[in-house]
């Protein structure tokens, strides 16, 4: 059975539950709902696991902080025995408006930290990333502020459709394969 490793990038910890930094654990958490499944603590991370249409989903929200992802997607990666083409990395993206998703085989980190890490510990950026846009609408120097802070009124009201989309796209990664998948979902 072909295994698949999604990885959720955020922060663990109460204060950044509802945070933008934090879409890739909240997209695998409405995704863990979806599936009827919960997540355990594990070693660096949390995992939950389904299966669809005879492939296995391994959802990890790793335990790491953002920064440093790089060895929970490694190490569950080994222990899995997963692929570098099967692994998907959830992140949150200044550059895209907010809602916009853009799944991409490979890349640079693009500036966001969780990606630098995950490039550097697996020496390679040979590995799809789906990016979720949460817009940049900061003043000069309020980024940080911007990306830890929680989400508006409207985007609240938005997120429900977005999340299911992103469900949508992550069954279709393992499903249906990158190519297809980048076709049918990227600026929807």
């Amino acid at each position: 059975m072909k295994k698949f490793l999604i990885v959720g990038l955020g922060n663990i910890g109460e204060k950044y539950e509802e945070t933008r930094h934090n879409i890739g654990f909240k997209i695998l958490d409405e995704l863990a709902l979806n599936e009827k499944i919960t997540f355990e603590s594990e070693k660096l991370g949390s995992i939950s696991k389904f299966r669809f249409k005879g492939r296995t989903f391994i959802l990890l929200k790793p335990s790491t902080y953002m920064n440093l992802s790089g060895k929970a997607v490694k190490y569950w990666l080994t222990k899995e025995n997963i692929p570098l083409e099967n692994l998907l990395v959830i992140c949150d993206d200044l550059n895209l408006d907010f809602g916009a998703i853009r799944l991409k085989a490979k890349g640079s980190d693009g500036g966001h930290n969780g990606l630098k890490d995950i490039n550097a510990v697996l020496q390679t950026q040979q590995y799809a990333r789906f990016r979720f846009g949460v817009g940049a609408e900061f003043s000069k120097g309020r980024q940080v502020d911007y990306v830890l802070g929680k989400w508006d009124t409207d985007e609240i009201k938005q997120l429900p459709e977005r999340l299911d989309k992103s469900i949508q796209l992550i069954k279709s990664f393992g499903t249906a394969g990158i190519n297809i998948t980048m076709n049918t979902f990227n600026g929807k």
